[in-house]
């Protein structure tokens, strides 16, 4: 498989250029079946990079606007009388799909943001008392904009630690913006992109991401990182299980992807900046300290052991 996993970030690189490190990311966070928060300004390639990983993958696509007036029926739909039947008929809303995009979900409400909660947790929603399954796989991927910006609704915990992986893309380099400029307009490119896995394919390879060995040493690497960020004053509160959980997924995954069987201390550096960076609240006046930046700092902080 380790070709078709090439292929894809080689697909999804032809359309957001010089973007392998987070389109490597994005990926491993899909591998570890985890949900993916993009964050960053509008405008360098968040809905494009989603929409490109979802076709690569084989996966059924939705794409849901957030807005202020968004409410939960329009994401997980609603019950209309059918007056020839004399009932209620459910008509499922776009949340039913493989891969969800949400797009800038900072800008809804909490009441439209909290819709997202049972399904990213559990994969099932219920809608007036009735529990309904989602389809599998499946990956919400999430866009929201800073949120220092007009018109935005903070995340809270809750909804931001269902996020697996936190990413940024950030500004192109010159020769990539460049490449962009002289290039094809990229949603030409999209609809030409065709599917690299088959939706039985990628189950397979999620399935051999678990089975990556971690070795006792390599927990003991990862319970440092967490024990300090609970015992250490520089951080507002500390990694929760949960968050340990999800950097043991992710290191599994990125291992799979770097076509190693067994996880070593760099996976775990690796993917622990998308890991933590949303989870981590420097405290006083590190509090300015951006959460990626906080976990670089946690991985100087902590010898391997």
């Amino acid at each position: 498989m380790a070709k078709e996993i090439d292929r894809i970030v080689e697909q999804v690189g032809g359309i957001i250029l010089g973007k392998e490190l987070q389109i490597r990311l994005a990926l491993a966070c899909l591998l570890a079946r985890g949900h993916l928060l993009i964050e960053d300004i509008p405008g360098v390639g968040k809905t494009t990079l989603a929409h490109a990983l979802a076709t690569s993958l084989g996966l059924s696509f939705q794409r849901i606007q957030f807005t202020s007036d968004l409410l939960p029926a329009d994401i997980l739909g609603v019950s209309i009388y059918n007056r020839d039947s004399g009932t209620f008929q459910f008509h499922p809303g776009p949340i039913f799909t493989q891969v969800v995009l949400a797009d800038e979900v900072n800008r809804a409400t909490p009441k439209a943001q909290s819709a997202l909660l049972e399904a990213m947790e559990e994969h099932q929603v219920t809608i007036e008392g009735e529990t309904r399954r989602l389809p599998m796989p499946f990956f919400v991927i999430a866009t929201q904009n800073p949120s220092y910006q007009v018109g935005t609704f903070p995340l809270p915990e809750s909804q931001l630690d269902r996020f697996l992986m936190r990413i940024r893309l950030g500004y192109p380099d010159a020769d990539a913006e460049r490449a962009l400029l002289q290039g094809q307009d990229r949603r030409d490119l999209l609809e030409r992109l065709g599917a690299c896995l088959r939706a039985e394919e990628l189950a397979s390879l999620q399935h051999d991401a678990q089975q990556v060995h971690v070795a006792p040493a390599l927990l003991d690497y990862v319970q440092a990182l967490v024990n300090h960020t609970r015992s250490s004053a520089e951080y507002v509160s500390g990694l929760s299980p949960r968050a340990a959980l999800a950097l043991v997924h992710a290191a599994r995954a990125w291992a799979l992807m770097e076509k190693r069987g067994h996880v070593v201390p760099e996976d775990v550096q690796a993917v622990l900046p998308g890991v933590v960076g949303h989870r981590l609240t420097p405290a006083g006046e590190a509090g300015r300290v951006s959460g990626a930046d906080a976990a670089q700092h946690l991985i100087r902080q902590v010898a391997i052991p």
